[in-house]
């Protein structure tokens, strides 16, 4: 069994976030609960502990299954949690949606921003999948 750990060492370890001063600040604000209740950055997890992410667009729930104080590769980071079936398939329709969404129109040869007139075509194109 594995020793306890602080939340936002494990969250930087698993790879939540990609250091740990953000991971204590994402703690420290409240977008982490440890068994439903929010933690501060010194909140100690261990094997079986719950824990809900709200890192980005998508609230992420996770069960804590090995705590490591060293961040290995994702391969390695991905043995310390198991990620709830809904959370997954929340994040699956995040991504869908995504892939869904209109990309913005860049003009071929260059990185400037559209047009006036690239930005009606544009708008115009969008307007048509909304109607149809």
């Amino acid at each position: 069994m594995s020793e306890p750990l602080r939340v936002d060492k494990w969250l930087w370890a698993a790879r939540f976030t990609k250091t740990r001063a953000l991971a204590a600040e994402a703690v420290g604000g409240g977008r982490v609960t440890v068994n439903g209740v929010k933690a501060k950055p010194a909140k100690m997890v261990k094997p079986g502990d719950e824990l809900a992410l709200s890192l980005g667009p998508v609230k992420v729930e996770v069960i804590v299954r090995d705590t490591s104080g060293r961040r290995g590769p994702a391969k390695e980071a991905v043995l310390l949690y198991d990620e709830t079936p809904e959370s997954l398939a929340r994040r699956e329709a995040y991504a869908a949606q995504r892939r869904s969404e209109p990309r913005p129109v860049v003009r071929e040869g260059s990185g400037a921003r559209p047009t006036k007139r690239d930005r009606r075509r544009y708008e115009a194109e969008r307007q048509e999948r909304r109607g149809a």
